[in-house]
């Protein structure tokens, strides 16, 4: 997922939708994917790993204005 916000990593962050216990969706085929979950690739707080990137195809459009900032020291 990208944030488009300057205080969060440029690459955007993760959001699995396999996290145990979690509520997936319903009968009417919709996913639910809980934002809570979100995290930052490994690459955000050491430049020595590389992260693959998301296609265009798998990010949102929208500003997810949520989760942790990244800091400095990193």
């Amino acid at each position: 997922m990208k944030d488009r916000n300057p205080q969060t990593y440029g690459g955007g962050r993760y959001v699995l939708d396999t996290v145990k216990g979690a509520d997936l969706g319903g009968d009417d085929g919709r996913l639910v994917v809980d934002l809570n979950f979100a995290y930052n690739p490994s690459c955000a707080y050491d430049p020595a790993w590389a992260c693959p990137l998301a296609p265009p195809g798998n990010t949102l459009a929208a500003e997810v204005p949520v989760g942790e900032l990244v800091s400095s020291a990193h």
